[in-house]
């Protein structure tokens, strides 16, 4: 077992860092994308593809492999980021967001792109995606692990509790899903939409072991992470507190930067607050 020390935590906690000032760069360049959600996740994305995962980006079919599956889509950009500080490949992609042609489109693709699992976009079917995985690794006896990152708004969608079902009723222990809880959906705030509140209870409720975290303190996600791994005979699901564009003042709870790209001004603000 690895220790969690401060030196762990302020190395994740400059992964993090990176991949959001990525997230600006791409879609500012692109003039389009998601940016609330990308940031609120990247605390999130940096334990799972710097501490949490095992994978090899030489080999990234590699059949031992964890594997991350991105539900909510939209976010695509920090997956990128993550993808390509991991190694996968060359950080100079991420300038080719969003453009004709490029394997980095709005949502991930796994025909185009090393190390994307699942093709996602439409809500809630990367939660079916993972679930399948999930007893597949069981039927064919891998010691896999699979997580899958999916939005709080995503989770009004019937075929996500299809999803928690099936995994209840198969006992699919190697099973991860987080929830991105920010509260807010391109639309609005949760609440005056559809609430989906208390999510965690909920699970509980439909068999999952649970754990409720702040979803911006590194130790508290490598700790849930952690009993997420040793949970035995029942799906585990972390819900986790976020902000919406989490680190960026300007961005930070405002649901209209759920799908739009700062501007120039607006980029050389976040990078230093980034920096």
């Amino acid at each position: 077992m690895r220790e969690i020390n401060d030196q762990v935590t302020a190395e994740l906690e400059k992964k993090a860092k990176i991949l959001r000032r990525e997230v600006i760069k791409m879609l500012g360049k692109a003039g389009s994308g998601h940016p609330g959600g990308s940031l609120s996740a990247a605390d999130i994305m940096a334990c799972l593809y710097f501490w949490e995962m095992k994978y090899d980006p030489q080999r990234p079919d590699w059949e031992e492999r964890d594997r991350f599956v991105l539900s909510k889509g939209h976010v695509a950009p920090v997956l990128y980021a993550a993808l390509a500080e991991s190694g996968f490949f060359s950080g100079e992609k991420l300038a080719s967001l969003r453009q004709l042609g490029s394997p980095l489109q709005g949502h991930p693709d796994l025909r185009k792109l090393p190390g994307v699992e699942a093709s996602t976009g439409s809500l809630g079917q990367g939660f079916g995606w993972a679930v399948g995985m999930a007893m597949a690794a069981k039927l064919d006896r891998r010691d896999s692990r699979i997580y899958v990152l999916l939005g709080d708004g995503e989770m009004q969608e019937g075929i996500v509790w299809e999803a928690v079902m099936a995994a209840n009723q198969y006992k699919l222990d190697n099973l991860t899903a987080i929830v991105d809880n920010n509260g807010m959906q391109i639309d609005g705030h949760l609440s005056e939409i559809m609430s989906v509140e208390p999510i965690a209870p909920k699970l509980k409720e439909f068999g999952w072991n649970t754990r409720e975290i702040d979803g911006h303190h590194i130790p508290g996600i490598l700790e849930a992470l952690e009993e997420a791994r040793n949970s035995k005979g029942k799906p585990f699901a972390i819900v986790a507190k976020t902000i919406k564009g989490k680190g960026c003042s300007f961005m930070e709870n405002q649901v209209d930067w759920h799908g739009k790209a700062p501007s120039a001004d607006q980029i050389d603000q976040a990078l230093r607050e980034l920096a």
